[in-house]
């Protein structure tokens, strides 16, 4: 059970240590403490000009925290754990997970409205209670040059650190914790043997602790955890400790991601993340601002750090009709990739079907999502494929760069062809950029 007012079985975390919670007064007359967390080659003043620059915090739920009595009931379920990554301000706190930068006073909920101030300590409630969990091809995710063929455990908490006009899962992305979770009635644990099927009751009651996961897995013959659905990045401490469990267990951690985050948790978790999907939903300040309430640079950021950790990765762009179908977007969106990750990062262009609040839009046109692919090619990029569109020819289909004979041809979900052998063209042995390692659970 989580104490609500200690963090039980953690270690001292560097990450989160004294020296990082720096109180406003800690912050204006400076101090041993404030220069230690800023590293000695920062002045002071410096740093509380990034600090306050550190990029307007997001609109917050004031006063939205859960009762004490749901607040207990949470705690006694384990669904509760102190966040890794916040600065305290006296009984104020700003988490410092992703670029919403989140100032909560006490009784305050977070933007992505997992994270509450509760007596000056900032605490997330989506831990080890995933509100959905499914079995899915890698494909799906998607993820063309990693583990092909296989299947990957996918769940999800709820809460995100967008709000995509365009969300397919707002169900769970756009909702509180305690609104995709009872805490009441007896305990579900999902452990071997497992059920032949779960009631939608059970799934409410359900906890999935991170050292009950890679059983469950096992179990389910999938050689990979996916986070996924809604955004891990919101769901950081539950997602993290998944990770270093499944690693344990020599399974494979899969980040289905939109990029939001803080360069320092990015780091922390990469560490035993094996590949990713990373969404870029556009190529311009304007574009985020609209569509997702987001920023582009910390997403450009977070792609500069995968590569530079050698984490493998795919990015994705959904083309929304009247959003980002521009052709000269495209074309720098294009070359910023080849520039900066190589020409062999893969590109997915999604097409864009009616969701959410954007009812209104027609899907994208299939000629519109060629021609995007012909200025990926046309830039350099190697391996540029089109989703949700079977219509386009050979859209999912990998050729290999050096002979252009297809290597890996897809039917919706399926694997087809599969002509790669230890990572090369089985016709011409050239290299073809991937994780293709044993596809077995």
């Amino acid at each position: 059970m989580n104490n609500p007012e200690h963090n039980p079985g953690s270690t001292p975390d560097p990450i989160r240590d004294e020296g990082s919670r720096l109180s406003r007064r800690q912050a204006i007359t400076g101090g041993f403490a404030a220069l230690t967390a800023v590293g000695g080659g920062s002045s002071l003043w410096q740093w509380i000009r990034n600090l306050a620059r550190d990029e307007s915090p997001a609109d917050v739920f004031k006063g939205d925290a859960p009762s004490d009595a749901v607040w207990k009931l949470w705690c006694e379920r384990g669904w509760t754990l102190e966040a890794r990554h916040y600065l305290k301000l006296g009984r104020n706190v700003q988490c410092k997970v992703c670029p919403n930068n989140c100032i909560l006073e006490p009784g305050d909920r977070s933007h992505c409205r997992n994270r509450i101030n509760r007596d000056g300590i900032l605490y997330t409630m989506a831990y080890g209670n995933p509100c959905t969990f499914h079995v899915d091809p890698i494909e799906k995710k998607p993820l063309f040059h990693f583990l092909p063929g296989s299947q990957s455990f996918s769940l999800a908490t709820s809460g995100c650190v967008f709000r995509c006009l365009n969300c397919q899962n707002w169900e769970i992305s756009q909702k509180k914790p305690e609104e995709t979770k009872d805490p009441t009635g007896p305990a579900f644990y999902l452990k071997p043997p497992l059920p032949e099927s779960i009631r939608l009751q059970d799934l409410y009651r359900l906890t999935l602790l991170p050292d009950q996961l890679p059983p469950v897995v096992k179990v389910l013959n999938c050689p990979s955890v996916s986070y996924t659905y809604s955004e891990p990045t919101a769901y950081f401490e539950y997602a993290l400790d998944c990770c270093k469990m499944a690693r344990e267990h020599r399974l494979k951690n899969v980040l289905v991601t939109c990029g939001s985050i803080e360069e320092r948790p990015l780091r922390e978790i990469l560490q035993y993340v094996d590949a990713a999907h990373v969404d870029l939903k556009g190529f311009s300040d304007e574009t985020y601002r609209q569509l997702n309430s987001g920023k582009l640079e910390p997403i450009l950021n977070t792609l500069r750090v995968y590569r530079s950790l050698g984490v493998w990765f795919e990015v994705i762009n959904l083309v929304v009709p009247t959003y980002t179908d521009h052709l000269d977007e495209i074309r720098r969106m294009s070359d910023w990739l080849v520039k900066n990750l190589g020409p062999d990062q893969p590109l997915h262009f999604s097409r864009f079907h009616p969701q959410h609040k954007l009812t209104h839009l027609p899907p994208t046109p299939v000629a519109f999502l060629v021609k995007a692919r012909e200025i990926a090619r046309s830039a350099g990029l190697r391996y540029v494929y089109v989703g949700n569109a079977p219509e386009v020819t050979d859209g999912e289909t990998t050729f290999c760069p050096g002979c252009r004979r297809p290597v890996v041809e897809r039917q919706i979900f399926a694997v087809t062809r599969l002509d790669i052998v230890d990572g090369r063209c089985r016709h011409c042995q050239t290299p073809i950029a991937g994780r293709w390692e044993d596809r077995r659970g």
